[in-house]
């Protein structure tokens, strides 16, 4: 239980940078689930650069971040 308390905690965090630095709206789900799907995009992506970053880090919430900004940028891609 505490551990998916830590990820809602860590996706919500890393979900709100994402919509903060992409200008998007939502509310705390919408945050918590970008977060999520985005540091497993981050972690691929990261992966594919040889980079490391543990989940529950400093680098962990930035490369999951930076996951759920792609997220969103494709969204708004398949979007238009």
């Amino acid at each position: 239980m505490l551990n998916f308390l830590s990820w809602c905690i860590v996706g919500a965090l890393a979900g709100w940078i994402a919509s903060k630095i992409m200008k998007t709206s939502g509310g705390l789900l919408k945050n918590i689930l970008l977060g999520i799907g985005g540091s497993f995009v981050g972690g691929l992506v990261a992966g594919f650069f040889g980079i490391s970053a543990r989940t529950f880090s400093v680098g962990g919430v930035l490369v999951a971040a930076i996951g759920a900004c792609v997220i969103i940028w494709l969204a708004r891609k398949f979007a238009k």
